[in-house]
């Protein structure tokens, strides 16, 4: 894997993108099971960034993720996750989603 360093930090130059997770056949549901897979070669793999945001997967990549990347050292990944700009609702409660997605990213 290349690494990029941003502020001292080694990322990968690849990331893995959490928009599109598999979903259970006929659902919207998140597969874990692949989805944790997919994780597990992703990191095996040398990616150590993972990008989401509030609204993917209508909400759940977040909660999926942080589920699922807690089986691994805190340390050894980062995550992006991106405010929910386009709902003019949040404008208001800005730190109050990002607590938020904290809690759902378990971070």
């Amino acid at each position: 894997m290349i690494y990029k360093t941003f502020k001292d930090k080694q990322l990968s130059a690849l990331g893995m993108g959490c928009m599109r997770f598999p979903v259970l056949k006929g659902t919207n549901q998140i597969d874990e099971e692949k989805t944790a897979e997919m994780f597990d070669y992703a990191i095996q793999n040398g990616i150590n960034y993972f990008d989401t945001a509030w609204g993917y997967h209508g909400g759940e990549s977040e909660t999926v993720m942080g589920e699922l990347l807690s089986a691994y050292p805190r340390e050894s990944f980062y995550l992006a996750s991106k405010f929910p700009g386009y709902d003019s609702s949040t404008h208001t409660r800005v730190a109050e989603v990002f607590e938020e997605q904290l809690k759902k990213c378990r971070v």
